[in-house]
């Protein structure tokens, strides 16, 4: 990960809202974060539009929302990955975002999730060398 001031700040606020949690949602929460550093080492945490977690390398690669009852991945340029695991099940009749929902009990699709992260990455390192 990114060292930079504000990736510390943002952290910082991802722990802080995984510990408030105290329930599923965090821990799913802290598994998703998990998988997703994985799959991409270089992933920058942000903190967003008051209270959401963000995760970016060259652009959003998507964010992770909780609610009462589901911890929500919405994928910035979904709608161009290929899903081969099947995991979007939330927001598919947009044009840009796709979401997966994740439900008390459910079980994360790891590798699943580690392949979405990595197309989506390759999709934002693309558009960032076909503009510069």
């Amino acid at each position: 990960m990114k060292t930079t001031v504000a990736a510390k700040s943002a952290s910082g606020l991802i722990d802080q809202r995984i510990a408030e949690l105290g329930d599923w949602r965090g821990a799913m929460l802290a598994l998703v974060r998990r998988v997703i550093h994985e799959a991409d080492p270089e992933v920058v945490e942000e903190w967003k539009w008051r209270g959401v977690p963000v995760w970016s390398h060259d652009g959003i690669i998507c964010t992770g929302e909780t609610y009462k009852k589901v911890v929500k991945l919405t994928f910035a340029r979904g709608a161009a990955l290929d899903d081969v695991a099947g995991l979007f099940n939330s927001s598919l009749d947009g044009n840009v975002r796709r979401a997966l929902d994740i439900q008390e009990g459910e079980t994360l699709d790891e590798a699943g999730l580690k392949g979405l992260v990595r197309a989506a990455v390759a999709l934002n390192v693309g558009k960032k060398k076909r503009k510069g």
